[in-house]
């Protein structure tokens, strides 16, 4: 009976905990299930959520940012004063937002002003929207500080006097076609306070957009447009981004030569809707949603390089503008279809960016771990960092050795930037004569042999204030050094020339970069004969405008021939990962 009892009892055990364990995987599953969904998605796609799970401190906290932000309505070419953000918007009530005008009229909201301000620093933990359902929303940097200007008040109040704001980065999601003293003073502010300028490049040839200013200035940051993905849906379009096209994202060169823009984002968000209180709506591309997201982590990298104290006595000393500039750029994303200047390779020294990507995708994860590699003198350092230094004549060249322990397929990529010069009075003229030009080499070093060395790749552009430079480690080589020196470098010219700088480095794995959207043209999630037609479109347009940005070099080698189409054909019927048949819905 003994036996008989043990034996019941240890089943009834053994089903007991088998029912506790179904129990608790349910739990779990339902508690997973019930986590909401994140939006802006675009952040996700970006690492800026993973990067902030990794150091939760970076969300702005006693970061200060400006916008600068234009009346919609002009009467008699007086502004309106519909340029303020929805405070009273659910995403926006706990925001630290400050709003300034002239006060002659009263202040409306703005659409424009609502989507950028929600992105930056918009909360909501119970958003809804019809096709989602329930999510929470979360802009990129909801602690720090926002300053909301009516531009032409900032106009007459700030930049006429050269007098900034309080802020360190100042976005204008906005631009104009020509350059003008208002325009000269956004790059003058950056020149003489280190002002951080973000601003919109351009909606592409389908709004007739040149490079728009301040954008296309030297000393400010322009940003380009990541489209959505071409999906029927509303959802997978916030949810999955391609690459730039320069039907919506206005390509260089600029008028004087110049590469722009320098780096691309996606602009494709859900945020706040500046009718209504508590609802969301997407905003559609454009550079304007894109600035945000570049101005969000140029604020988290602030926070972070100021929270250390090794960087207190630096980063006062040097531009700020450059600091922030030279690391964004240096960590971005290549893109399909990135290179330097104009298709052909023959330009690949002489212009540091690509015309339509600049230094490629808005990367924070490799810009985060760019800047925490730490600054370095120059001599040996680390093969991933960064320094603010400078020039002291032109026959001095700053050089930056380190060691890439396993060189096979490793990616350096290096890039150097200073400011442009404006005179101080109205109307900031650009001042040519006191600019600088230099010049970024890359050398392969054997140090056991000293004729065992070679230029590995140099950067040297004419028009430029920045210099990158990205290439692939010869596995032959462990040793490597940076040198930045003036274009005309002279070792006997010892005339005092001063030049401050900012330069980042750093090394990485290769990416493969063999993106379905090298193939899927029109990103509909499924390379076939659309595609193909479109790239043969391009391919005899390419003939017929020549200085037009054309996409349709798939296999990379800066050639736009048969061998491209050879490679689109063998990737027909490849699908994106989202790409959902119609036919079998």
């Amino acid at each position: 009976m003994l036996k008989n009892t043990t034996k019941w009892l240890t089943l009834l055990f053994i089903v007991t905990a088998f029912a506790v364990s179904i129990d608790a995987d349910a739990a779990v599953a339902q508690n997973q299930k019930s986590q909401k969904e994140l939006f802006p998605a675009n952040l996700n796609q970006l690492g800026i959520r993973q990067l902030q799970n990794k150091d939760p401190n970076l969300l702005g906290k006693d970061a200060n940012i400006a916008l600068i932000a234009r009346s919609f309505t002009y009467i008699n070419s007086q502004p309106q004063n519909d340029y303020l953000p929805n405070k009273k918007h659910k995403a926006l009530l706990n925001s630290n937002i400050n709003c300034y005008d002239d006060k002659t009229k009263t202040a409306k909201t703005s659409p424009h002003s609502t989507a950028i301000c929600s992105i930056l620093t918009g909360s909501d933990p119970n958003a809804f929207y019809e096709g989602i359902g329930h999510f929470e929303y979360r802009g990129i940097v909801p602690e720090a500080n926002l300053d909301v200007y009516e531009f032409w008040h900032f106009l007459t109040n700030n930049a006429y006097f050269l007098k900034p704001p309080r802020a360190e980065i100042i976005t204008a999601a906005f631009g104009s076609q020509f350059e003008d003293w208002w325009t000269n003073a956004f790059d003058k502010l950056a020149q003489d306070f280190g002002s951080t300028i973000i601003a919109s490049i351009g909606n592409g040839t389908n709004a007739y957009d040149t490079p728009l200013y301040p954008a296309a200035l030297p000393n400010t940051i322009g940003v380009g447009v990541i489209d959505s993905v071409n999906a029927d849906d509303t959802i997978t379009k916030l949810k999955n981004y391609a690459i730039p096209y320069p039907e919506n994202s206005t390509f260089g060169p600029t008028i004087d030569g110049r590469c722009k823009p320098d780096i691309v984002a996606p602009g494709n968000c859900l945020v706040a809707d500046s009718n209504n209180n508590s609802l969301y709506e997407p905003t559609g591309g454009g550079t304007s949603f894109a600035v945000p997201l570049v101005a969000g982590t140029a604020a988290m990298l602030l926070q972070k390089a100021k929270s250390d104290p090794n960087n207190t006595n630096i980063l006062p000393i040097y531009p700020a503008n450059c600091f922030i500039k030279a690391i964004l750029l240096n960590s971005a994303k290549k893109l399909p279809f990135w290179h330097k200047g104009n298709l052909t390779k023959a330009d690949d020294h002489a212009v540091p960016l690509d015309y339509l990507q600049g230094a490629g995708m808005l990367n924070p994860k490799n810009a985060y771990n760019n800047l925490i590699a730490g600054q370095s003198s120059p001599g040996l350092t680390n093969n991933t960092g960064w320094d603010l230094n400078l020039l002291k004549n032109k026959a001095q060249a700053n050089l930056y050795r380190f060691k890439i322990n396993e060189p096979n397929n490793k990616i350096i990529s290096a890039t150097a930037v200073w400011n442009f010069n404006y005179n101080a009075d109205y109307p900031f003229a650009p001042a040519p004569e006191k600019n600088s030009n230099l010049r970024l080499e890359l050398w392969a070093v054997n140090l056991n042999e000293p004729n065992d060395h070679y230029l590995l790749d140099y950067s040297d552009s004419k028009n430029d204030n920045l210099e990158h430079i990205y290439k692939k480690a010869d596995p032959n080589y462990h040793i490597y050094e940076i040198i930045l020196s003036d274009s005309k470098y002279d070792p006997n010219d010892l005339t005092p020339q001063n030049q401050k700088y900012a330069i980042a480095w750093s090394t990485n794995t290769a990416d493969n970069n063999d993106s379905i959207y090298r193939y899927d043209l029109n990103t509909d999630g499924i390379v076939n004969q659309s595609d193909i037609s479109k790239f043969l479109n391009n391919w005899i347009n390419s003939f017929q405008s020549p200085s037009h940005y054309f996409l349709g070099d798939i296999n990379a080698d800066c050639i736009f021939d048969a061998n491209d189409l050879q490679e689109l054909l063998k990737n027909k019927d490849r699908k994106a990962t989202w790409y959902n048949d119609p036919n079998q819905r």
